[in-house]
């Protein structure tokens, strides 16, 4: 008995003795060998990181008023678990669909699926975003969504996430100039995504202990690491011209419907782009919403084209620079043969007889062209000088997708043919580079849209584009002598190509350029590329302006194409002299009586023709709407005399104001709108001050009575503190 009980003991004993020495070899093991991983993992539940994302840098124009901010949204979470309990699940997707635009089939089935979410193990989740309808929502929607939670008594159920997005306060303006940020905080294209390493910012972190639910603990630790806010970038875009230029296209694409279209804006002196836009385009805020990628092409600078006539600038530049075009010596105009090939002049070949070299170029004439590039230059400095002047590389302006075009010819007939501008390939921003180093004394520099880098915090520049001369490309001499010739391509109003542009009172040089389209190894009878590329003052450029329109609905007529081009740049051209304010000089066309030191005054139009009143106020440079279409005018506003301000309309009303439907005035100032309202004859009750942005028709006569709302244009004060851009450093 005694033995069995001493066996026994052993047995326990030894057993203890075991479980003893493992316990303290998973002692050992946890706070020795793995003890720094554990508790790695530990703090990993008892502590919670967050990311401070950064505010981005705005963009600005040159003015310092904003084209791209950060602002505030939020994202739509709900919670299943609470959903499911209170039995809410149709009051959720009741209220959020219209809200959310996902009331329809498979919005609705969508958002069923989120609100009745489950884990893996048949549990309903705590919280699902709504993405991606309900993702980085407005703030006007988040407010719709906040009441509707109130009223609905859905607290729980529903919640908004604290979130910010990219805005683009001015919509498609400049867009392919801006690009832009999608919801994952990504850049995309544009300046957002070259200047992206300044723009974004540094994130920062807090991290802090939590309870098994997530809250912080009251004793808890807490690190924060501040993050870097991005710095801003302000460009050398002018916004009010990037408007007029928006502007005007969109009333050619009304009228045209063309395939695409470029326009370029700069100063021809240091290269700064005022202004850029490529049809079609887009808007920044609604990017999804765009799915061609060819409405994100920015065709000024990743597209090439065959330039036609507005090429025989650099044909006639290098000739004159050569000391070879003598504008008085004769030439037979209509045909000239060349080996593989008879060139002929626009008006089929018939050309205008014996005429001078510059008779040639008001009219336009190829075969002047090929005398002197062909004849006169020949191949090897003909190609020099057109390399010279850019064609062939890129420009290296600060955008992403810039192609080089391509220059190359061999044959006789290439070569007689890129004298005016057919069988070479070049992009929008290389024709402004070269224009521009005529208009400003011979210098090639490179474009820039970039003017300054801006440290959020001190308001100070980090850094700056300084404009860059690549290379001398013809004599100063030569430059002025080739501004005089173009000059007289748009002020002859007899012959030059270029007459349509004519503002009475401002210098212009230019010239037209009309290309057929090379499409499948053929050139298309009724596919054009239409174009006008010029400066003005002639004699002191301010402004350099490209327009070059892509397969206008003008059929196969030909002479038509300066309906197209000729407009737009003159509507953009005028405008953009009088806002920055370059004087007018007497160009004696008749109406210079209209012009006085301190603006235009409007004509007397009433009587005269309708055709006559259009070409007076394209003449003196006043923009208007036409109300209308009557033979003569019946009334006008503002009345004859009045001095016209740099943003006033003029309207001219052709038929009686009786039956005519009131115009959408939203946007507009109030003292154009007061001038609508005289012009129709309605009974308008003005609400507030600035600019109109909202409009309804009021009363119960038959007389037409409207109600309009007008808000100043303003910052928010929150955005105002973002920005923190100063007007002048010096304040």
């Amino acid at each position: 008995m005694g033995r069995k009980i001493r066996v026994r003991s052993l047995v326990i004993g030894g057993l203890f003795t075991l479980l003893f020495l493992a316990m303290t070899m998973k002692l050992y093991w946890v706070q020795v060998v793995t003890g720094a991983e554990l508790l790695d993992k530990a703090e990993v539940s008892w502590s919670k990181q967050k990311v401070l994302q950064p505010i981005r840098g705005s963009i600005l124009d040159r003015n310092n008023k904003i084209l791209a901010q950060d602002g505030e949204s939020f994202t739509v979470a709900v919670n299943p678990l609470l959903i499911d309990k209170y039995k809410q699940q149709s009051e959720v997707v009741g209220m959020l669909a219209p809200l959310l635009n996902m009331n329809t089939p498979d919005g609705l089935s969508k958002l069923n699926d989120r609100v009745t979410s489950k884990r893996e193990d048949g549990r309903y989740k705590d919280q699902v975003e709504i993405r991606n309808e309900g993702w980085k929502i407005d703030k006007s929607i988040a407010d719709e969504i906040n009441k509707q939670i109130e009223s609905l008594g859905l607290k729980g159920s529903v919640t908004l996430l604290e979130e910010r997005k990219r805005y683009y306060p001015t919509n498609q303006l400049a867009s392919h100039i801006l690009g832009y940020v999608d919801k994952e905080n990504q850049a995309r294209t544009g300046l957002e995504l070259v200047y992206d390493e300044f723009l974004k910012g540094t994130p920062g972190e807090i991290s802090y202990e939590k309870d098994r639910l997530g809250y912080q603990l009251p004793e808890g630790q807490a690190t924060v690491t501040v993050p870097e806010n991005g710095s801003h970038v302000k460009t050398t875009i002018d916004r009010q011209i990037q408007h007029y230029i928006e502007e005007a296209l969109e009333k050619m694409n009304e009228q045209f419907h063309p395939k695409g279209a470029m326009v370029i804006a700069a100063d021809p002196n240091t290269m700064e782009i005022l202004g850029m836009s490529s049809l079609p385009s887009y808007n920044p805020n609604t990017y999804w919403d765009f799915a061609d990628q060819g409405d994100f092409k920015n065709h000024n600078i990743a597209s090439q084209y065959e330039p036609g006539s507005t090429f025989k600038i650099v044909t006639l530049a290098a000739a004159v620079d050569q000391g070879i075009f003598k504008p008085e010596e004769t030439y037979k105009s209509g045909s000239i043969r060349v080996p593989g090939a008879t060139i002929r002049d626009h008006n089929n070949g018939k050309g205008w007889g014996e005429i001078t070299y510059l008779e040639g170029l008001k009219r336009s004439s190829n075969v002047a062209f090929v005398k002197l590039g062909y004849d006169g230059l020949g191949k090897d400095k003909l190609h020099d000088y057109i390399e010279k002047f850019g064609f062939g590389t890129t420009t290296s302006i600060d955008l992403q997708g810039e192609i080089k075009g391509n220059i190359k010819f061999h044959y006789p007939s290439e070569v007689a043919t890129a004298t005016f501008g057919q069988g070479v390939a070049v992009t929008a921003i290389q024709q402004v580079a070269a224009i521009s180093a005529i208009a400003n004394g011979g210098k090639l520099m490179r474009p820039y849209l970039m003017k300054e880098i801006i440290d959020p915090v001190t308001n100070k520049v980090i850094k700056m584009t300084e404009p860059e001369v690549i290379r001398q490309v013809i004599s100063e001499d030569a430059a002025k002598q080739v501004s005089g010739y173009l000059e007289q391509v748009v002020s002859d109003q007899e012959i030059g190509t270029g007459r349509r542009v004519f503002i009475d009172g401002y210098r212009i040089a230019g010239k037209t350029g009309t290309a057929q389209k090379f499409i499948d190894g053929q050139y298309a009878e009724s596919k054009w590329v239409v174009s006008f590329i010029g400066y003005a003052p002639a004699d002191n450029p301010q402004i350099v302006l490209s327009v070059i329109i892509d397969d206008p609905d003008i059929g196969s007529d030909s002479n038509r194409s300066s309906e197209v081009s000729a407009p737009v740049f003159k509507e953009i051209m005028g405008k953009s002299l009088r806002y920055l304010n370059v004087p007018k000089e007497n160009t004696s066309t008749g109406v210079t009586q209209l012009l006085d030191d301190s603006g235009v005054l409007m004509p007397d139009l009433k009587g005269v023709s309708t055709s006559e009143a259009k070409d007076l106020l394209d003449r003196i440079g006043i923009d208007y709407d036409l109300i209308g279409k009557g033979q003569k005018v019946l009334q006008q506003q503002p009345m004859a005399g009045t001095r016209m301000g740099l943003e006033q309309k003029g309207y001219v009303l052709t038929a009686p104001p009786k039956g005519l439907s009131f115009p959408d005035v939203t946007g507009r100032s109030m003292r154009d709108v007061v001038e609508v309202c005289s012009v129709y004859e309605v009974s308008c009750t003005l609400l507030g001050e600035g600019y109109a942005t909202a409009q309804k028709s009021i009363g119960t006569t038959s007389s037409q009575s409207l109600e309009i709302k007008f808000e100043p244009y303003k910052l928010k004060a929150a955005e105002q503190d973002h920005v923190a851009i100063k007007e002048n450093e010096d304040e």
